[in-house]
């Protein structure tokens, strides 16, 4: 030894992680060595970038490996690698300790979880696997050396709450992790983890698909081990076989073999491999594309959001690999953000290695690729929904919320995803609609897609915009999610219809729709605006302050009164959305619409007529306007005002 051993104490929730990884987390302990050839493989892909980026790096990638080694006698398993390796600074920082990882929020999390999947998914979103080793090892012996260093370090812990550390001489470039195994316990889950067929078996269900070779000493095989039962003659014989070393994995990247060859299985467990999802994937995309620029491409659409979609610091994107060497995880640049819930790797042919990640963002081949990507997405997306609507409709609930971020984002794909937009209605009170549905059921002479937005279904359809649109048949698409606020602003057609909020503009569905509206009615309606005319005049001056116009209603049947929006207005939602992202903006005047049948407005108009100057209309006008101001869910400007007049009138009609 270089150096004095030191004994250090793991941080406070570290200590924590690790009696939860080791009592409770994981319900099947054979996830450990899974685990540990997964950060074995990662070592070996950063040795290969960084060989390629850095010049002077001397380092051997010649037979870049993982090997397995059991000392039966020892009751030991060792995971080596000879990738990159690590410093003394880089074993404190990411095994001492877990402060990257968002510790408090992790165990939090894993506290909350119902399950032993659900907890076990959140342990690998948060990248903490090597802890698994303390589920079937009293203690972990870590030695390693990172490459163009000298030095290298030797860390021992048996993850009770201290670990000690030291340098060390002579140690090969890599990292290897000594497992000095319990006993093998049937009743606790432990397996006999020396026995040679119970390694094969994990590798081949976990770990066949890496990149690189995983070894282990060659031994004879008997037909009971092959099923399942230990032959000790053939265990013992792994220790000090002759011959070379097995290789247990095949090393073919899934991705670049023909979706024929491939089972759902092997699907399955790569995307749990590289997304730390405990389910199935709900759709799996296996593409390759030929020609001047040639890549394959593996995707995957999740079954269930995950819980950070909505997180600012969520990441997003797919694996990157040019000719099968790791290039970069999560890159963005070859998925936009709102399929960020997309897992899956794209191996490129021709794209440099030593490109950066600022420039890839703007490499026109990756721009391509992206563009592929995503419509070839959107196209499953949309042969989903045409040929299984029930897990359509379930991916919809999951990922809606974002697919509809890309009718703001997207513009290259409008089309795409509105055909995919699916969205309660006024037509069925359970099963959602597609936009191409409601055209199709639209009433003759209908060339309107109209729709109103609001905090939940109940609010909207109990809305006095509704009444007319009810009464007389129309459908109403019924949005709830903040982001249709923003992109029915946006976004004027669908297939040639355009799309109107029935809370702004004029709207008068005898007018609109029906051309056999008689003379009488058109006469009678416009004797009815004269008649009123006094009325509404006075109405606009009393309540200046708060609105621009008061006009008679057509939408009403059975309210009061509404408020309306100008035809490009921001609504009151969207008014303060922005106001709440620092925008200052102006406040917006509605207009307020009456309904000339209803007993308070025609008694309004009457009293206005016999006593223009009674100083009560004015806070009946008030009343009014408040009223409406509540019925669609907005904010009074004084509620303690607003009370004590209706307080007031209730007492003095008492």
């Amino acid at each position: 030894m270089a150096s004095p051993t030191q004994t250090l104490e793991f941080q406070a929730e570290t200590r924590q992680l690790l009696q939860l990884v080791i009592h409770s987390i994981y319900s099947n302990k054979d996830i450990f060595l899974r685990e540990l050839i997964s950060n074995a493989s990662d070592a070996l892909d950063k040795l290969r970038l960084e060989s390629l980026t850095d010049t002077d790096l001397a380092a051997d990638t010649s037979d870049l490996h993982i090997t397995l080694e059991v000392d039966r006698q020892a009751r030991t398993l060792t995971v080596r690698d000879n990738g990159i390796g690590m410093t003394r600074e880089d074993v404190v920082d990411l095994i001492g300790t877990i402060a990257k990882s968002g510790t408090a929020g992790l165990l939090a999390k894993i506290k909350e979880a119902k399950d032993a999947d659900a907890a076990q998914s959140l342990i690998g979103q948060f990248g903490v696997g090597f802890y698994s080793a303390f589920m079937v090892a009293d203690k972990v012996t870590l030695r390693t050396r990172r490459a163009g260093t000298e030095q290298g370090t030797v860390w021992e812990s048996d993850g009770e709450g201290t670990y000690t550390i030291a340098q060390a001489d002579d140690l090969p470039m890599g990292t290897s992790v000594t497992l000095h195994l319990k006993p093998a316990d049937g009743e606790d889950g432990l397996g006999d983890y020396l026995a040679g067929w119970k390694i094969r078996q994990i590798v081949k269900q976990y770990s066949d698909f890496i990149r690189w070779p995983i070894r282990m000493a060659a031994e004879p095989v008997s037909a009971d081990a092959e099923s399942g039962a230990a032959d000790e003659a053939a265990d013992e014989a792994v220790d000090g076989a002759a011959g070379a070393p097995e290789t247990l994995n095949s090393m073919k990247a899934l991705w670049a073999r023909p979706r024929s060859e491939v089972t759902e299985a092997e699907y399955n467990e790569f995307y749990r491999q590289i997304s730390h999802d405990w389910q199935d994937p709900a759709e799996t995309i296996h593409m390759r594309a030929e020609g001047t620029f040639e890549y394959e491409a593996l995707l995957f659409i999740p079954a269930q959001a995950p819980f950070d979609l909505f997180s600012r610091d969520t990441k997003r994107g797919v694996q990157l690999y040019v000719k099968r060497v790791f290039i970069m995880d999560d890159c963005d640049a070859l998925m936009p953000n709102y399929l960020r819930f997309v897992k899956g790797v794209v191996d490129a042919h021709d794209l440099s290695l030593n490109v950066s990640r600022e420039i890839l963002q703007h490499d026109r081949q990756i721009t391509a690729v992206r563009r592929r990507l995503v419509k070839k997405v959107l196209a499953a997306l949309k042969s989903t929904q045409a040929t299984n609507t029930e897990t359509y409709l379930k991916l919809w609930e999951q990922f809606g919320r974002v697919l509809k971020e890309g009718l703001i984002e997207d513009r290259d794909n409008t089309e795409a995803l509105l055909e995919l937009v699916s969205a309660a209605s006024t037509n069925d009170a359970e099963k959602p609609t597609t936009l191409r549905e409601y055209v199709a059921r639209m009433k003759d002479g209908q060339d309107t897609i109209y729709y109103l937005t609001g905090e939940n279904r109940q609010m909207v359809e109990n809305s006095p915009h509704m009444e007319a649109f009810t009464a007389k048949g129309y459908e109403v698409l019924i949005l709830t999610d903040p982001v249709d606020e923003v992109w029915t602003d946006q976004i004027p057609t669908f297939d040639g219809h355009r799309f109107q909020s029935i809370a702004k503009g004029q709207v008068d569905l005898d007018l609109d729709h029906d051309a056999d509206v008689s003379d009488e009615a058109k006469a009678e309606k416009a004797r009815r605006e004269q008649d009123f005319a006094a009325l509404l005049a006075w109405l606009e001056t009393t309540l200046a302050e708060h609105v621009k116009q008061v006009r008679l209603s057509t939408r009403l049947t059975t309210s009061a009164a509404c408020l309306v929006g100008d035809a490009h207005d921001l609504t009151p939602t969207l008014e303060k959305m922005y106001r709440a992202m620092g925008q200052d903006l102006p406040p917006v005047k509605r207009i307020l619409e009456l309904n000339p049948t209803h007993p308070l407005i025609s008694a309004l108009h009457q009293a206005h007529q016999t006593k223009p100057d009674d100083p009560a209309l004015t806070d009946i006008a008030e009343l009014v306007h408040g009223s409406a101001l509540l019925a669609e869910g907005g904010d009074l400007p004084d509620p303690a005002r607003f009370t004590r007049l209706l307080t007031d009138h209730l007492t003095h009609t008492l």
